[in-house]
């Protein structure tokens, strides 16, 4: 709240009203559209990692509850509260809580490790005076995320072609998300070529995954304004196309809502076999 305030004090509304009016009725359909691909992605490497664990989830079981974690993110403070539901509920249902929870965990970290490798690749791409500033940080965020995973990693991605799904899985959804970026921005009406618009979009992507937003804003705003500032395109424009983004982003979500009303029938955990006690027969089926 204090990052939107700060912008809004030193913007004016002008370019969150901007970013408003420019998401058309097709931006929309678009990340609509292309948030179904990204989240089938998340949701079979979820499955994948589960597998490993020994949690499985069926991949149509983890595509909604993908959608509905992804609209609790971007719906409620802190981004992360879907995922903590997902986790919390997966675990339940595996009953081994702890594996159920790490499975979740590992999905998350495994998408922003590759998030961080390719907003390593496009450094070189950004301006100069942005470079140093976020190669450091990158670089901290990775060994920080590799740190707290390392223990499982072995275990987790040993077999055979594991990591190089899991990586191609987390690129497509990243990719994903830059399209709905870079519509985004053509939208508001930046012209550059779309490698350094899409630079600038992996360095306000992973200021949006920081856990301290206001149902996704604040961050991603604010991270949108230095970016694009240091690129001398304005702040004001940065903080136009994240609100656009932003908003294609809720509306890309809202599939998800229709997973609220209860969970399906292959989400829910097979129901625990009755006893018999000793003695007493069991009519037989023909």
């Amino acid at each position: 709240m204090a990052i939107l305030a700060a912008l809004g004090y030193r913007l004016g509304a002008e370019p969150f009203v901007e970013g408003l009016r420019r998401t058309e009725p097709w931006t929309l359909a678009a990340a609509l559209a292309i948030t179904a691909v990204t989240t089938w992605c998340c949701a079979r490497r979820w499955s994948l990692l589960a597998e490993r664990l020994e949690v499985a989830v069926p991949v149509g079981a983890a595509y909604q509850a993908c959608y509905r974690a992804q609209f609790l993110n971007a719906t409620l403070p802190g981004g992360i509260v879907g995922d903590v539901h997902r986790a919390v509920q997966h675990g339940r249902d595996a009953g081994a809580m702890a594996r159920g929870v790490r499975s979740v965990v590992w999905d998350r970290a495994t998408g922003q490790l590759v998030q961080v490798g390719l907003a390593i690749a496009a450094v070189p791409l950004l301006p100069g005076s942005l470079r140093a500033p976020v190669l450091w940080t990158l670089a901290v965020v990775a060994v920080a995320v590799l740190t707290a995973v390392m223990t499982e990693f072995r275990m987790l991605f040993g077999a055979a072609g594991v990591w190089q799904r899991a990586v191609l899985l987390s690129a497509v959804a990243a990719c994903g998300h830059l399209v709905v970026f870079l519509i985004a921005a053509r939208a508001v009406g930046v012209d550059i070529p779309a490698v350094q618009v899409i630079a600038l979009g992996l360095v306000v992507m992973l200021a949006s995954a920081i856990p301290l937003n206001v149902a996704g804003w604040g961050p991603r705003e604010g991270a949108a304004a230095w970016v694009f500032g240091a690129a001398g395109l304005g702040a004001g424009t940065g903080l136009e196309v994240a609100v656009a983004y932003g908003v294609m982003s809720l509306v890309a979500t809202l599939p998800g809502a229709l997973m609220l009303r209860g969970r399906t029938a292959t989400e829910r955990p097979d129901p625990a076999p009755v006893a018999v006690p000793a003695g007493v027969g069991v009519p037989a089926h023909g």
